[in-house]
């Protein structure tokens, strides 16, 4: 994974490799506004994330996914506020959007014995 100094840089480059849809978190859907299109879980996947705090302030917290859905043919960015001011929709999508947080940042022999056995 790249590493970006903040939120922008981050997005601007998504950007810039393919990742051109801006999707919302609306409850229990990414949606994709301009396209009318509303996914579940399991509708796509999460390619990349970064997570960025503010400088001068600790509740000044976010986190930029690259989204991949193949079922409606589109890459897009997701900006999701995390802490303080977090959407916290109940839902498959925020164990999604928490799952792959965890199961990327944690090293092998960190992750539980159920996962081993489904690589």
């Amino acid at each position: 994974m790249k590493t970006y100094n903040n939120l922008v840089e981050a997005t601007n480059d998504l950007m810039k490799r393919g990742y051109t849809e801006n999707l919302s978190l609306e409850g229990d859907t990414v949606d994709d506004k301009d396209k009318n299109v509303h996914m579940t879980a399991d509708d796509f996947e999460i390619d990349e994330f970064y997570r960025f705090e503010g400088a001068s302030n600790p509740d000044d917290m976010s986190i930029v996914y690259a989204v991949t859905s193949k079922k409606y043919n589109l890459k897009g960015v997701l900006i999701n506020a995390f802490g303080t001011y977090a959407n916290n929709s109940s839902s498959a999508i925020n164990a999604k959007l928490n799952h792959d947080q965890v199961s990327h940042n944690l090293n092998r022999e960190d992750k539980p014995e159920a996962d081993m056995v489904n690589k």
